[in-house]
């Protein structure tokens, strides 16, 4: 074999904690910082509804950095399926010949 073999897990050591980008950190921060901000406020209230909904930044946010298998994260797989469905896309059907049939014009 020529080469060099890779470890599956060689990027691992980049992420902090092992499976988190700075980017994932600062969105999931951030839902948790909306989430004390709002219990604060609604700290005075005795309505468990309204805790629910203030909790919701920090559980959404949570699964979108929570890991899955074949993807880094929800939040990694979103974006593939949007660039999938947002960047042109162009197949050229060349047939069964083995001869390419777009040539240069030299």
């Amino acid at each position: 074999m020529d080469g060099y073999l890779v470890p599956a897990n060689t990027k691992k050591s980049t992420l902090i904690m092992g499976f988190l980008r700075p980017v994932d950190l600062i969105i999931f921060g951030t839902g948790i910082g909306i989430t004390v901000i709002l219990l604060l406020i609604l700290s005075n209230f005795d309505s468990t509804w309204l805790l629910l909904v203030a909790s919701l930044p920090a559980v959404v946010t949570g699964l979108l950095v929570v890991p899955i298998p074949n993807y880094h994260n929800v939040l990694v797989a979103i974006q593939s399926v949007l660039r999938f469905y947002q960047e042109r896309r162009s197949y050229v059907w060349r047939g069964w010949c083995i001869y390419n049939e777009y040539k240069d014009d030299k």
